[in-house]
């Protein structure tokens, strides 16, 4: 089992931390069930309220486990109004199933309520806080560093971990595009390059000399293996944990990524107006060519027919997050995966 100095800050006896996953699959549970096996867990604040995260904060922090916040930097990419109404009306005829009518009127755009975030963290400090899609100003980070936390940058390409270790972060999450769901890119408007994970990894630590954990697609002990053999000190999975007892993945989600006959992943913007790994289904298939830039704008516009989709059942109207080795989901507990994942370490 390989030791290193992130393995060892972070307290870990294997290298395998279950990573961040909003909107509903990483709970709680999951995250102290991670920490349990061995490995690190982590709570996602993105879409949480302030008063949420910080009621999950207090759930895991009682039970005396380490684990880490993922926080989303705000990062928007503003829509334009009249391609906002556009698209709206073109899917307006997949929420009329529901008898819902998208709010077009006005795109939200927010900050998923960064600043109060940023105050429930220092207020609760936690062990490790990670961040997604760009690197939080100077002043931001001097706050959360002087609470004690382990910070971590979520990166996707050299130049980027480049800018990370410029901004002072101790460790970098190496994010390839095989992961499911948000890609990480500081960079949403343009294409996600496809480069290997180990390709990845290899890339990113000419550039940094830094803890880096890897991502993206690693669903089997092998490539696990593979990720560390290439220069990473430790891995986070996640949608090989989206089955698993006690993630919080809703039902119609599940069984779509058990379902033989889904077998393609593509990263769309059709769901939120940012490029997002899922399995495809109609409305992907129907939409994606149309679908425009603008996030957090057309997440919020697709999110009644979203939440409409998963309570009817219905897994061609939802955005069905799924990284490239999404075959290897399994209906078990989350230790047993993981456990299994670092057999070959």
């Amino acid at each position: 089992m390989p030791s290193t100095t992130l393995v060892s800050a972070l307290g870990l006896s294997m290298p395998v931390i279950a990573a961040p996953m909003a909107g509903g699959p990483g709970t709680p549970g999951l995250v102290t069930a991670a920490a349990r096996a061995g490995g690190l867990g982590f709570l996602s604040a993105g879409y949480k309220s302030p008063q949420a995260l910080a009621d999950e904060i207090a759930a895991v922090a009682g039970t005396g486990v380490p684990f880490g916040v993922n926080v989303f930097v705000p990062n928007p990419v503003p829509v334009d109004p009249a391609e906002f109404r556009r698209y709206a009306d073109v899917i307006a005829a997949e929420a009329a199933r529901y008898g819902i009518t998208l709010d077009a009127s006005t795109p939200r755009e927010d900050d998923d309520h960064w600043q109060d975030k940023i105050d429930v963290l220092r207020a609760h400090p936690v062990p490790v806080i990670s961040f997604t899609f760009g690197i939080p100003a100077a002043r931001d980070l001097d706050a959360l560093r002087a609470t004690g936390a382990l910070l971590i940058q979520t990166v996707t390409s050299a130049g980027e971990a480049a800018a990370a270790v410029e901004a002072g972060f101790d460790a970098l999450a190496v994010q390839a595009s095989a992961a499911g769901g948000h890609s990480a890119t500081f960079t949403p408007r343009s294409p996600v390059p496809g480069v290997p994970l180990t390709e990845l990894v290899a890339a990113v630590r000419s550039r940094a000399d830094l803890p880096l954990i890897a991502a993206g697609g690693l669903a089997t002990p092998a490539d696990v293996a593979a990720a560390i053999a290439a220069g990473a000190d430790a891995v986070a999975v996640g949608t090989v944990l989206m089955r698993s007892d006690e993630a919080g993945t809703v039902a119609v989600h599940k069984a779509a990524l058990a379902d033989p006959a889904r077998t393609t992943t593509v990263l769309t913007r059709s769901f939120t107006g940012r490029p997002a790994r899922a399995l495809s289904n109609a409305f992907i298939e129907r939409y994606d060519h149309l679908a425009i830039s603008g996030y957090p704008a057309l997440h919020y516009l697709t999110s009644p027919l979203r939440k409409a989709a998963a309570a009817a059942g219905d897994p061609e109207r939802l955005h069905l997050w799924a990284g490239t080795g999404f075959r290897q989901a399994t209906a078990e507990p989350a230790a047993a995966i993981l456990t299994r994942l670092a057999g070959q370490l």
